[in-house]
This record gives structure tokens, sequence and C-alpha cells, in this order.
């Protein structure tokens, strides 16, 4: 049974968002009728916060994704470091495999020690093949492990069309994903780990090498020329090989609306970084971000047997909404659905409802409601105890 509730929150609502929170709201392709005029031959275009996708071309054909391949690495040294297993000031030592590594590199030396955080900095800013192996074996033993652990986080996101063999995007036969799986881990490390933008919008800086050699400085510049091209790009990553060519996820927040743009295959990399303003500027023409700031304040909800009789809950986020169109704030309606007859135990994060938002009376997405508590089941003894003090208090 679901007990349901309307609310007008005509008030409530406001335009905009601060990005990082996760709805549900759909994540189907809006139909737009305008063409960007996009040259690359696979491109998408997504707003951060929602995963609502603005515009697609050739979005799910599998190519090769150079350096972009970087971004799942990211979220997996980002996931090491949530989890505890690491920490940015950890020493990692460079191994023979790790400095044998071609391509884009920082020319880390077999045995030189850098920190966590600098290797972090040479990936992001200057798309090193020899810091992502070496962070690779750092965290998961093997390279060979730290891919079969990014094939496992691809398959999470649902990254249906990718497959890894390395952890640095060289050509090989084998490792491919698509421009929507792009956008799909882009928005995963924007959002889960915003602190990426630490790294990813640094211009030029430098490191140090400290080998048998002595102490030499390396710089680094970002190979992301929309952070000097494009006012409000954040990031997040470039890639091009001889197979891949010209390859771009970039990131961009403007009026608190965060855009992914994915371009890949481009023939030169002034096409990916045009295509990608064209992107984002058109997104950035096109949409706004509906937010529910004031829902409905909630009751506790009713449990049966349980040492409780109701259960504080809260909402699991803040409901978005991703408009292409100006509407009335007036013609949205929440209905708040409860479940009924819930039985316990509850345990705290538990799913107890949902807030249902409709626009002209068509459903347009909802935000779960959680019991913010736990409540374990009620034993002979407890009901003894409650039955002693109802009489005592009669």
């Amino acid at each position: 049974m679901i007990t349901s509730i309307t609310f007008n929150f005509a008030i409530a609502a406001t335009i905009g968002s601060t990005g990082g929170t996760k709805s549900t709201a759909s994540a189907e392709s809006v139909e737009t009728t305008a063409d960007p005029g996009i040259n690359s031959p696979s491109a998408i275009l997504m707003e951060a916060s929602t995963g609502q996708v603005i515009y697609e071309k050739n979005a799910d054909e599998q190519l090769h994704p150079a350096s972009i391949t970087k971004i799942m690495t990211l979220i997996l040294i980002f996931d090491a470091i949530d989890s505890g297993k690491i920490k940015l000031e950890d020493e990692v030592t460079v191994s023979e495999h790790a400095a044998s590594m071609g391509g884009s590199q920082v020319f880390l030396e077999v045995g030189e020690v850098q920190t966590v955080q600098t290797m972090i900095k040479c990936i992001s800013v200057a798309s090193a093949n020899d810091a992502s192996v070496a962070m690779a074996e750092h965290i998961w033993g093997s390279e060979d492990t730290f891919v079969a652990k990014m094939n496992e986080r691809a398959k999470e996101l649902g990254m249906n069309n990718t497959n890894f063999v390395n952890c640095c995007g060289l050509d090989v036969d084998g490792h491919m994903t698509t421009a929507r799986d792009i956008a799909l881990m882009s928005r995963e490390l924007i959002t889960k780990y915003p602190q990426i933008h630490n790294y990813s919008t640094i211009w030029m800086d430098t490191i140090t090498h400290v080998t048998k050699k002595g102490e030499t400085e390396f710089e680094l510049s970002n190979t992301n020329k929309l952070i000097k091209q494009y006012e409000w790009a954040t990031g997040l990553k470039t890639g091009s090989t001889g197979l891949a060519k010209c390859c771009l996820s970039a990131t961009a927040l403007r009026n608190d609306i965060e855009l992914v743009a994915v371009i890949l295959a481009a023939p030169d990399s002034k096409t990916r970084f045009s295509d990608a303003i064209t992107l984002l500027n058109y997104g950035y023409g096109l949409c706004s971000i509906y937010k529910d700031e004031n829902p409905p304040v909630l009751e506790k909800v009713s449990i049966n047997s349980g040492v409780k009789e109701d259960v504080t809950c809260k909402y699991l986020d803040v409901y978005k909404y991703l408009s292409l169109e100006s509407f009335n704030a007036s013609d949205v309606t929440s209905e708040l659905q409860l479940l009924e007859n819930i039985q316990a135990p509850i345990n705290e994060g538990d799913v107890v409802g949902q807030l249902v938002y409709k626009l002209n009376g068509k459903e347009i997405g909802a935000v779960s409601i959680v019991a913010s508590e736990s409540i374990r089941e009620a034993k002979f003894f407890d009901s003894f105890i409650k039955v002693i003090k109802n009489a005592l208090m009669n």
C-alpha cells in the first residue's frame, strides 16, 4: 500500500544548481530540433547533476579513447583515497614497468619516489602514462589487477560498451569505449570527487625529480587548452593516439550548471576543442536546472512490530530537473508517496517512500525518502516492558 499526498510547490522551487547532487530525474536523451554543427564523428553533451543527455552524435560507436582512459584511472585513485586505502601524502615508488611507458610522460625513473598527490597532478595536467601505471601498481599491486578493477567500476556505472586493457590509453587491440560511456565516467569523477578540478584546472606547474643523478625540475603543462580558451572550463581530460585521433572530455561550470562535452576521433586538435566549445555553448544556450530547495516537511512514518512505533525519515537528495524550455513553477506539483504496513526491523537508509514530481500532470522524476535511523524488531521482553510502562503510566 502507498499513501499519497499532493503538493503544489511553486514557491519552493528555484532555478539553478550547485552541481554534484544526483537525483532520480530521467537520464534519457532530450530531443532538440537545432543541430549545433559538430564536425567530429562522435560526440555527446550531458548535464552533470542529472545525467541528462542534451545532444548526441554516434554516441554508442566503439572507438579508441586514448588518454581519456585516465578518467577511470583517476576514479579508482580517488576511490582508494576515499576508502582510506591510500593517502595523498603517501609515497609511491616507480617500478621498471611504470618507467618504461612511452607516449605522454613526465619521465619518472626506476626507483624514484613521488607522493600520491604529485602523481595525480602528473596524470591530470600532463597526462602522464608513467605516473598512471605507477599509481595502478601502488594501489592494486599490478597494472593487470588495476585494469580488472577499472572494468568492474565501468560495469557499475553502466558503461556497457567499454573494455579497458591498460590504465593509460595507449593503443592496443580491444581497448575501446564510447562517447556515452566516457560521459558517464566523467560525470562520476566530477560529481563524486569534485576536488579533481583542483588538478584539472592547473595550467602550468612543476614537479621535482629526485634520483641518483640529483634533483631536477620538470615543467607540467596542461594538455587541455580549453582551460585558457574557454572562460567556464573546469577540465577534464584530453587524449590522442594514431588510432584514437584527437579526443576530449570537456567539463565546464556556468551559472551553477555543470556540463560534460565528449568529442571522439576528431581529425585534429583544433577541431576537438572547437567542437567542444560549440557543444558547451549550445548547452548553456538551452538548459536551466530546476531545483526544489524546500520540499514538504516529512513526518514520522508508522512501522509495525518495532521497539518504536514510528521512524524518522529524510529525503535521499535534492530534486533537480533539466529543462530545455521555459515553464511556470506553478505548473509543477509534488506527490508524497509513503509505504504502508512497514514491518520492523528498519535499517537506516531503507526506502520508506518517495516524493514524485509532475509537470502539467506528467511525471518528471522522484526523490527517495529513507529512514534516518535503525529500529529493531520488538521481542517478547520488549513487549512485556512496554505493557508494564503503560500500566504504570495509567
